[in-house]
């Protein structure tokens, strides 16, 4: 009985030992091999958003097709400013996140969270000019939109056809 546990015969038995216990629980513990995203309800970060500034909040009317929103906050910008962040995975699993704030300069904000000062060009959208940046680097495109009271972004990774979905569908909350 001692030569099983000792020397290259003991090593050998208990390697085998210990592979068919890990052959053993991998094929009884539960596997899954589909994507998980986890969703965020953003309904109530909105809400909340929108008693706490001086305009109408902006928001999708609904989530893009096949998109999951798997992320939202409120946080405070620059000068205390309330900044709403509002994040989702494309559905061709991209990143693409709508940001808006009452920030001033409007411009200094824009350019925080494009990563980018300056515009590559701009792009109609629901009959609007939406201004784009691109920052090759980061592999960041980003759609502003500069209105009186408020700063819109949509950035991401998201090509830019993706975030132009998610842009034509953001309207103005009724007032809270």
């Amino acid at each position: 009985m001692r030569r099983f546990t000792e020397g290259f015969y003991g090593y050998a038995v208990a390697l085998l030992v210990c592979l068919a216990g890990a052959a053993v629980f991998l094929m009884i513990t539960p596997q899954s091999r589909e994507e998980h995203i986890p969703r965020r309800e953003y309904s109530i970060t909105v809400a909340n958003f929108s008693h706490d500034v001086p305009y109408r909040v902006w928001a999708p009317r609904q989530d893009p097709a096949g998109w999951v929103p798997n992320s939202n906050r409120i946080a405070k910008g620059e000068n205390g400013a309330q900044v709403l962040y509002l994040g989702y995975a494309t559905a061709k699993r991209q990143h693409a996140m709508f940001i808006q704030s009452d920030e001033r300069p409007a411009a200094a904000f824009a350019a925080r969270m494009a990563n980018r000062d300056k515009a590559v060009g701009t792009q109609q959208i629901g009959g609007v000019a939406w201004e784009q940046r691109y920052r090759e680097d980061k592999n960041q495109r980003t759609l502003v939109r500069f209105l009186p009271d408020v700063t819109l972004v949509v950035t991401g990774t998201a090509d830019w056809p993706e975030l132009a979905e998610l842009a034509g569908l953001l309207q103005q909350r009724p007032q809270a």
